[in-house]
């Protein structure tokens, strides 16, 4: 434990806002994982019987009401796919802010002692680097579960549209 927080006090107050970020990414994709595994086929059954069981009407009810299911079913396959994507994008510039105040803190050492004092631009330089590679790190396993999200909803939605039209 007391080597994890000495990461942390190395990365500064960026890799604390990068954990945040990246817990509350992590645990929107493992929802979505949730949701797509258990949730998504009792949806789809619920609404297909619904359309099934929708009894005779006129041509133009029966579209309104196949466009209504599909604008559900699209919503609750999409929610919160947008939110992953925004967070994989926030996370390297968390990271990128943390390189910048590392660099800060660099050239303020400079500034008040000179380029002598080694241990004090390491300190800086040490904010600058972790900060970069937790924000880069995080974005990217983000970024390929984002996309495989995306993929598994757009391959939902078309499969269940095609079966409205049946």
């Amino acid at each position: 434990m007391e080597k994890v927080l000495g990461f942390f006090d190395q990365g500064g107050s960026l890799l604390w806002a990068i954990l945040v970020v990246s817990v509350l990414m992590w645990t929107l994709i493992l929802e979505r994982y949730w949701f797509f595994y258990f949730q998504l086929p009792r949806l789809k059954a619920e609404l297909l019987a619904y359309w099934q069981n929708r009894g005779t009407s006129r041509h133009f009810c029966e579209q309104r009401l196949k466009q209504s299911l599909g604008s559900q079913f699209f919503s609750q396959v999409f929610r919160g796919l947008k939110t992953v994507d925004m967070l994989t994008q926030i996370l390297p510039l968390l990271g990128l802010l943390g390189t910048v105040t590392g660099m800060i803190k660099v050239f303020e050492v400079i500034n008040a002692f000179g380029a002598g004092n080694a241990r004090g631009m390491a300190a800086g330089i040490s904010e600058a680097l972790l900060t970069t590679m937790a924000g880069l790190i995080t974005a990217l396993s983000g970024l390929f579960f984002a996309a495989n999200l995306e993929s598994r909803a757009l391959h939902a939605h078309e499969q269940f549209t095609s079966q409205l039209t049946e």
